[in-house]
C-alpha cells in the first residue's frame, strides 16, 4: 500500500508547490488531501488517517503546533486494533537553519519555507527510513519537538508567576503557584486546583505555561498542566491510558498519549 499525506497550508500557491515537489522526488506518495486551515487539518487527519502530515507552523484557526497536539489527543479515540499510527509530522516554517538547528535531533522533520528540492529530498528519505520501522502513537519525539518550537516562537518570555490571584465567588484569592496541584482549562476560563480548593482565572492554557518553570509544570493534555512536585504516581489501565494520582486530591488527571512518556519507569 502507498504511503499516504496530508498537506496543512493557507497559502494554496504554497501547497501546490510542495504537493509538486513531493510529486517529483517522491512519486509513490499519495496526497490525499490539501488543508486550508488548522482546523481542517485536524478534522481531515482524523477522516483521512495519513501516513504523513505536512504542517504549517502559523495557520488560521490552529496552529501547527496546537493541531499536532489535538491531533495526539483524539487520535486513538474510538479506533479498532490495527488501526493506522499516529503520522509522522514535517513542520513547515518560515524560521532561519540557525535557530532549527535545536531540531535536528528530534524524530520529526521541519520544510523551511521557501521549500526546496534538496533540503524536502532530505526530508523524503528520513520519512521513508521512519516509515520502515514501527513506533507508537504520541512518541516523546513530537512532545520534545513541540516545546523546542514554543521555545522558538517570536516574543519575550514573560516574567515567571509567584501568585496566582483567582476568583472564588466574590472574593479573590491569592495562590502561591508552589500551592498548585494543576490547572485545567474550562471554557474560556482555568481552573486552579489545590488541596484546599478550586478557583477560577480567566486566561488560556497557552499564555499561562509560558509563565510557568518549565521544570515543575508540565502540561500533561490538550486542557491540564500538572505541578510535577505533587504526583504521587502515574497508572496505567488495561487500555494503556495513564492517569497521574496527586497528593491532597482524590480526583485523577489524565495523561494524553503525547505526555504519557514523561511518566513511563525510567
Amino acid at each position: 500500500m502507498n504511503t499516504r499525506a496530508l498537506i496543512a497550508e493557507d497559502e494554496p500557491i504554497l501547497a501546490a508547490t510542495l504537493a509538486k515537489a513531493l510529486g517529483r522526488l517522491w512519486p509513490e506518495l499519495v496526497i490525499a488531501g490539501t488543508a486550508p486551515n488548522g482546523v481542517a487539518a485536524v478534522d481531515m487527519a482524523l477522516a483521512l488517517r495519513p501516513d504523513v502530515l505536512f504542517l504549517d507552523i502559523r495557520m488560521p484557526g490552529r496552529t501547527g503546533l496546537e493541531a499536532a497536539e489535538e491531533l495526539a489527543e483524539q487520535w486513538d479515540a474510538g479506533l479498532p486494533e490495527g488501526a493506522p499510527p499516529f503520522p509522522h509530522i514535517v513542520f513547515v516554517t518560515a524560521y532561519d537553519d540557525y535557530a532549527l538547528q535545536a531540531f535536528e535531533r528530534a524524530a520529526i522533520d521541519y520544510v523551511l519555507k521557501p521549500v526546496s528540492d534538496a533540503r524536502l529530498g532530505r526530508t523524503v528519505e528520513r520519512l521513508k527510513r521512519q516509515l520502515a520501522r514501527p513506533r507508537e502513537t504520541g512518541d516523546a519525539g513530537l512532545a520534545q519537538l513541540l516545546d523546542q518550537m514554543r521555545a522558538l516562537l517570536p516574543g519575550t518570555a514573560p516574567e515567571r508567576l509567584t501568585i496566582v490571584r483567582a476568583a472564588v465567588g466574590s472574593v479573590v484569592r491569592m495562590i502561591r503557584v508552589e500551592d498548585i496541584l494543576y490547572f485545567q482549562a474550562v471554557d474560556k476560563y482555568v481552573n486552579v486546583v489545590t488541596a484546599d480548593g478550586e478557583a477560577l482565572i480567566r486566561t488560556s492554557l497557552k499564555d499561562l505555561i509560558v509563565q510557568l518553570d518549565g521544570d515543575v509544570f508540565r502540561q500533561v493534555s490538550r486542557a491540564s498542566i500538572v505541578n510535577l512536585r505533587h504526583v504521587a504516581s502515574a497508572v496505567r489501565d488495561d487500555a494503556g491510558k495513564t492517569a497521574l494520582v496527586l497528593r491532597g486530591c482524590a480526583q485523577r488527571l489524565r495523561v494524553s498519549p503525547l505526555y504519557a512518556h514523561l511518566f513511563r519507569q525510567m
